[in-house]
């Protein structure tokens, strides 16, 4: 997969996917963290970084130190290998805005400073930074720095990618489109169905579901400041079924799970014509069945979520085969079979579902990994 958010040349993966979307995240590195989730100490060291060997770590972060915060630091620390250096991106974003979450249950007897309510109930939700960190507190000017430099970053980040898509001489947009004969449309063809199994598969049910899931484990979630987790999933499952349709409807602005801004809406010709026109309509069925299943049950987590007030950070405590997260889980790994199929079906040879990307068995949702 070279297209822009994986590579700026079409053959290296040097894209800016990490600096976008890294996670997990290494919150101490940035500012101050409770002990005791998942760090022993503030394992930080803005300028050496650290690593799981060497426990040693100063106490500083990039708040509380002298290090200047600019285009350079972000741009040489956004993607580490220690997960626990990585300091850019939506989640670094999302960490300065929320806070540690530090409720465990989601029950209210817990409420304090560091933990907020839902505007209309009285079940907390997410982390609860204090506005005074950006107005009163000691290094307020230099949360506001960070925000800005790595806001920035995201955005150029992202004007970037989605510039690659317009149409032009040298955009990847124009060399995707461009087959010069059958076996190269077949390669592009490929290239889709990767994005969507790989994606369903291993990077969704496995890295940023099961996970968490079967370990119990809150740290893991992936919008863990924000409890924003359930439409994390949604949206990434439903951007397999917009490929698959050829089409996306717009944007929800009042999240009642109805789109409403339909400005860039499409409505095009999607994998779903193409089968219809190669006659291959059995494999069709049984990927939309898949696809239907899933979000039935993507759905039911997005509802615990919203209706019920219960984040997927609750959802996860103790894990079970017959939940919707479990159920999910087992249903993008049956999609990801049937977009296998599928390929197989279209004459493409390959992996189309990346056997490497998830140390995950996401048949057994409950098993750990």
């Amino acid at each position: 997969r070279l297209s822009p958010i994986d590579s700026t040349n079409y053959d290296s993966e040097d894209g800016p996917e990490g600096d976008i979307n890294a996670w997990p995240l290494g919150e101490s590195l940035i500012d101050y963290v409770v002990e005791g989730t998942d760090f022993l100490a503030a394992q930080t060291d803005v300028l050496g970084h650290g690593n799981e060997e060497d426990l040693n770590y100063p106490t500083e972060n990039i708040i509380n130190s002298s290090v200047a915060i600019n285009d350079t630091l972000i741009s040489n620390t956004a993607t580490a290998d220690d997960e626990h250096d990585v300091i850019a991106g939506y989640h670094a974003i999302e960490f300065m805005l929320w806070g540690q979450d530090l409720n465990a249950d989601g029950s209210a007897d817990t409420l304090n400073s560091r933990e907020a309510l839902n505007y209309d109930s009285t079940r907390p939700t997410g982390g609860h930074r204090p506005l005074t960190d950006f107005t009163t507190a000691d290094n307020a000017d230099r949360r506001h720095t960070y925000m800005e430099v790595v806001a920035a970053k995201l955005v150029s980040d992202l004007k970037a990618v989605r510039d690659e898509w317009e149409v032009g001489a040298t955009t990847y947009r124009t060399a995707f489109t461009a087959a010069a004969d059958e076996t190269e449309a077949k390669q592009k063809l490929a290239e889709i169905l990767t994005g969507m199994g790989t994606l369903a598969e291993g990077e969704l049910a496995g890295e940023r579901m099961q996970i968490a899931f079967a370990s119990n484990s809150q740290e893991d979630e992936h919008s863990c400041f924000s409890d924003n987790t359930h439409r994390d999933i949604v949206l990434n499952a439903m951007g397999i079924l917009n490929s698959y349709n050829g089409e996306y409807l717009g944007y929800d602005s009042n999240d009642d799970g109805v789109p409403d801004v339909t400005t860039n809406a499409v409505d095009g010709y999607g994998l779903d014509d193409y089968l219809a026109d190669v006659k291959l309509t059995d494999a069709a069925a049984d990927l939309k069945a898949k696809l239907a299943t899933t979000k039935d049950n993507y759905m039911a987590i997005d509802a615990l979520a919203r209706q019920q007030g219960v984040p997927v950070d609750v959802q996860i405590l103790e894990a079970t085969a017959t939940e919707p997260m479990a159920l999910t889980i087992k249903s993008l790994n049956a999609e990801s079979s049937s977009i296998a199929n599928l390929a197989t079906a279209l004459g493409i040879t390959g992996d189309v579902v990346d056997p490497t990307g998830s140390d995950c068995d996401t048949s057994n949702p409950t098993e750990e990994c």
